[in-house]
């Protein structure tokens, strides 16, 4: 396993499954994102307390709205635009700027991933559970700045999406 973060070893974790770009305006970025990589196929969502049955933030309950939008290619893009603090997302854009933010992994579980011994003693700074069509699916991100540059997110695809929604 290689080290990551100093006394902390990581699994091996592969080729991102996705790129994730915090954005300051998500129509613009999409058709931005949409020119440079050829594809205007995007899956829009909105995440926070009323679309997730749990959240957590840094050590304690979660309170943040995001707007999303997920590009059909392999890997991933994920374009976050903020609406509502505090997060992750808004501490990295007031101490780095907009642009890219983590680099995401699907995992089986969520649940068993970061309470597995692979991540022991590694701390989740931020969280959300629910957001799939029928209340599966979640995120768990750790903070790799110091060493990688940028946050590291394990995702649990849920079994169905729910509805896209337009710009």
């Amino acid at each position: 396993m290689p080290k990551l973060f100093p006394e902390i070893a990581l699994p091996r974790l592969g080729a991102p499954d996705q790129y994730g770009f915090l954005v300051p305006d998500l129509a613009t970025a999409i058709r931005s994102w949409s020119a440079i990589i050829g594809d205007d196929d995007w899956a829009i969502y909105t995440y926070g307390p009323e679309s997730m049955s749990r959240m957590s933030f840094r050590s304690g309950p979660g309170t943040f709205r995001i707007r999303i939008a997920l590009s059909s290619t392999r890997p991933e893009i994920e374009l976050i635009e903020l609406i509502d603090g505090p997060s992750i997302y808004h501490e990295w854009v007031a101490e780095h700027g907009y642009g890219l933010h983590h680099v995401g992994y699907f995992v089986q579980s969520i649940e068993e991933a970061v309470t597995g011994p692979d991540f022991a003693g590694l701390e989740m700074i931020q969280s959300g559970y629910g957001f799939g069509a029928d209340g599966d699916g979640g995120f768990a991100y750790f903070d790799a700045s110091g060493s990688l540059g940028v946050a590291f997110e394990l995702i649990e695809l849920p079994v169905r999406e729910p509805a896209s929604e337009t710009l």
